[in-house]
């Protein structure tokens, strides 16, 4: 399988075409100027040592070597193994509100949508440590299991909708369940599970299962995303309103998370436009005993680019010494 390291490069391509109809205009424009001299004939035979087909050539060499050049910049690779590799650092699992009540925009452009940016901000700061992502909702379940593969985990990031999880609500507790039995076998000491939500939790009992993880040690942190005073859903173009026909207004629960990072031994941050909480979150947990994991990656890819590079130059070279005159019929007089 060939893979692209720089793959923006490609779109240099783009130009190859591009150098063909330019040469095709200047010779247009070239033989308007010619016919304006006078008869054609005339002014070919004052040039008989012009090569029309050679002009050619010479661009058609000139767009490909182009063409190579570009695919070397793009550093094109094949050929990859398997290798296992140690790393040291802290297994983590964050449970991602997906209910509707996410979508209320007290942050811009809503509560999930700013989440999910802070999410990924931290996972470019990873370094060693693993990560997982649990969505819920009414219920849960792993959108990502355990990885040091910070690009997957941005790319199922992206994913994330309410739409993730079919069940409504805010299961709170059971996330926290799922997310404590999703740790690798590995894992001992340095595990944590950081839930962000707005905390209305109607589903079951959450300080419960944060006490519970607690005693395996696993520690619990929360984020409160949301206002106190309350903002409206907007779902479907339109305002969501209860069964007697009332607009629902979501509003934080910061006592249920408060009660739940003290149960799960862990704290509770509000989130702020500004600084989301996770990175205090992430310097904590840095300052936790560090853990060794074997993981499986790709790697030592044979680099590719130096051919394409080679081509392009060899071409240029031809297409340089090729010339535009016609060669002569006889090599000695």
């Amino acid at each position: 399988m060939i893979i692209f390291a720089h793959i923006q490069y490609l779109w240099l391509l783009l130009l190859v075409p591009a150098i063909i109809v330019g040469y095709a205009v200047l010779r247009h424009m070239r033989s308007r100027r010619i016919d304006s001299l006078g008869d054609r004939k005339l002014v070919n035979a004052l040039m008989p040592s012009q090569s029309a087909a050679k002009g050619w050539l010479r661009a058609i060499l000139s767009a490909l070597a182009f063409g190579f050049f570009a695919i070397g910049l793009s550093r094109p690779q094949i050929g990859a193994k398997l290798s296992e590799r140690e790393a040291k650092g802290a297994e983590i699992m964050i449970c991602l509100d997906v209910s509707n009540s996410m979508l209320a925009q007290d942050y811009s452009p809503c509560r999930l949508d700013r989440a999910k940016l802070a999410i990924s901000h931290i996972v470019d700061k990873l370094d060693g440590d693993r990560i997982g992502l649990i969505v819920f909702a009414g219920t849960s379940f792993v959108q990502l299991p355990i990885t040091t593969d910070y690009v997957s985990a941005k790319m199922f990031l992206n994913t994330i909708d309410p739409s993730s999880v079919p069940v409504q609500g805010t299961a709170i507790g059971d996330a926290i369940l799922t997310a404590s039995k999703s740790f690798s076998a590995q894992s001992e000491k340095s595990r944590a599970i950081i839930v962000i939500t707005d905390g209305e939790n109607h589903e079951d009992d959450p300080v419960n299962a944060a006490a519970g993880a607690a005693e395996v040690g696993i520690r619990v942190y929360t984020i409160g995303v949301g206002s106190q005073e309350g903002q409206p859903i907007p779902v479907g173009g339109e305002l969501l309103k209860d069964k007697a026909g009332n607009i629902v207004v979501t509003r934080l629960d910061e006592e249920t998370l408060k009660e739940v990072a003290a149960a799960g031994q862990g704290a509770y941050v509000r989130a702020g436009n500004e600084e989301f909480g996770l990175n205090p979150i992430i310097e904590e947990l840095r300052r936790m005993e560090d853990e060794k994991f074997n993981s499986v990656i790709f790697e030592e890819y044979d680099e590719q680019f130096v051919y394409f590079f080679a081509v392009s130059l060899a071409l240029f070279v031809l297409e340089m010494l090729l010339g535009e005159r016609r060669m002569k019929k006889r090599l000695f007089d």
